[in-house]
């Protein structure tokens, strides 16, 4: 039995779920998304979630034909109806129907795809044992070009940079801005840890302030860890005692290797175990 999709104004079966060709999200990449994970049949964080969807069409001048609260509703209705406990959803604004042609206003209004389904991003084991990246080649976006608080649908960037990883039998790969600063992973934060020390690039350095990345930061606070945003670099991640990635999908990895130089002991650091269980914790509450 497959999926129920929420399209637009109701739900429907998912071999229904359609756009149109001329839908400028399909053309030009037009439109904004969040990811969204549901824990327990709860879903977590989903006025954040909805909060930063918001500020992401506004951003590019996209008219969310809905107020933010049915929204909330629409979504809850989706996992519901697909009998999500422990899922994914990825929520999906579209600039809509138009023409051939770069020119948004021609579409007249915005399409709404929210998705329920199961999500498992990495094995198990690579919780337990830790993953191994590299540095993409590919550099990250100029902020001053696209902002990278925008989930925008156009993901080429990082795309780019998965397959560098996937080309060398990696999962992910840290991506670099144009200064040769840490920017973020190719769907995640980055964090180090050195001296019990937490760092994480600050957002100006090309990466999307995360709301898996705000949470363990709190998390960590509360463990009485001292966190720091500034800029890292290479050598900055060759030296770490410590690394580890946040996303929604993602929640805590521990990275282990990057670039073959082996991150401390080579398993997932004691400040990374830690922040996984709390988080863990946390995501049930």
């Amino acid at each position: 039995m497959g999926l129920k999709i929420w399209l637009n104004d109701g739900l429907v079966d998912e071999s229904e779920a359609k756009v149109s060709v001329f839908d400028h999200g399909l053309l030009y990449g037009d439109g904004v998304f969040e990811g969204i994970r549901v824990y327990g049949g709860k879903i977590f964080e989903l006025k954040a979630h909805i909060d930063r969807l918001y500020k992401s069409a506004n951003a590019i001048r996209l008219k969310i034909h809905k107020d933010p609260e049915i929204l909330m509703e629409n979504t809850e209705t989706t996992v519901k109806a697909n009998h999500i406990e422990d899922g994914y959803i990825r929520l999906v604004v579209t600039r809509g129907v138009g023409t051939l042609g770069l020119n948004p206003l021609v579409c007249k209004e915005s399409q709404i795809i929210i998705i329920a389904a199961t999500i498992q991003l990495y094995p198990p084991e690579l919780y337990e044992n830790g993953l191994k990246i590299i540095s993409a080649n590919t550099m990250r976006n100029h902020p001053l070009s696209l902002n990278p608080q925008i989930k925008s649908l156009n993901y080429l960037n990082n795309i780019l940079a998965k397959l560098e990883a996937l080309d060398r039998d990696m999962l992910e790969a840290v991506m670099y801005n144009h200064m040769g600063y840490v920017a973020e992973a190719t769907g995640d934060n980055v964090f180090i840890v050195r001296d019990g020390i937490v760092y994480t690039p600050p957002t100006a350095a090309g990466s999307l302030e995360g709301i898996t990345r705000s949470i363990v930061m709190k998390l960590a606070r509360e463990c009485g860890y001292e966190v720091i945003e500034r800029n890292l670099t290479r050598y900055d991640l060759y030296a770490a005692q410590e690394m580890f990635l946040t996303g929604t999908a993602a929640e805590v990895i521990g990275i282990v290797e990057i670039d073959g130089r082996t991150i401390g002991s080579g398993r997932p650091g004691p400040i990374t175990r830690e922040l996984l269980t709390k988080f863990e914790k946390y995501t049930r509450m």
